[in-house]
């Protein structure tokens, strides 16, 4: 874990910190890797977090939102106590079984879901795992079929092309 102590700072409305190049440089030998996203643990002024570093504009940034810092964009100017390192566990999401079961029984519905792109395949399956009742996920999925198969909009859009 790497220790500084940046000030916030803002791009438009996003709260962010750079992380110095020392650190940077330890980071990504961590990660095996010095672009995409990379994901990191760590701590802001004790409290943990997971995040994504980013590269906006040629420099990597730590964003702050205000799940890791309440009140995040009311701070710009602050200075914090931050730790960081190379996240090394999984960030995959596992879609609900009973999703795959409701595919696995409509070969049409998984046919156009499998040809989706990943992020819109992510994008179901996070919404559907992120669900807080059996009764909320059954009416999901069948939500999910019926966007797949053109009957109905589904996560705020129109049947994929």
């Amino acid at each position: 874990m790497y220790s500084f102590n940046p000030r916030i700072d803002v791009i438009g409305i996003n709260p962010f910190v750079f992380v110095p190049d020392k650190i940077l440089q330890k980071v990504f030998e961590q990660a095996g890797k010095s672009r995409g996203h990379i994901p990191i643990k760590g701590s802001i002024n004790d409290k943990p977090y997971k995040q994504t570093l980013v590269k906006y504009s040629g420099a990597w940034q730590l964003y702050i939102n205000a799940t890791m810092l309440a009140n995040s964009p009311k701070r710009i100017g602050e200075q914090i106590k931050v730790t960081v390192s190379y996240d090394s566990e999984s960030r995959a999401i596992k879609p609900p079984v009973k999703f795959t079961k409701a595919l696995g029984a409509n070969k049409k519905a998984k046919f156009i879901f499998a040809s989706l792109a990943p992020h819109m395949k992510l994008e179901i399956i996070r919404y559907l795992a992120n669900l807080k009742t059996e009764a909320a996920l059954d009416r999901n999925i069948e939500r999910a079929i019926n966007f797949l198969l053109g009957k109905e909009r589904f996560i705020g859009r129109d049947r994929p092309k």
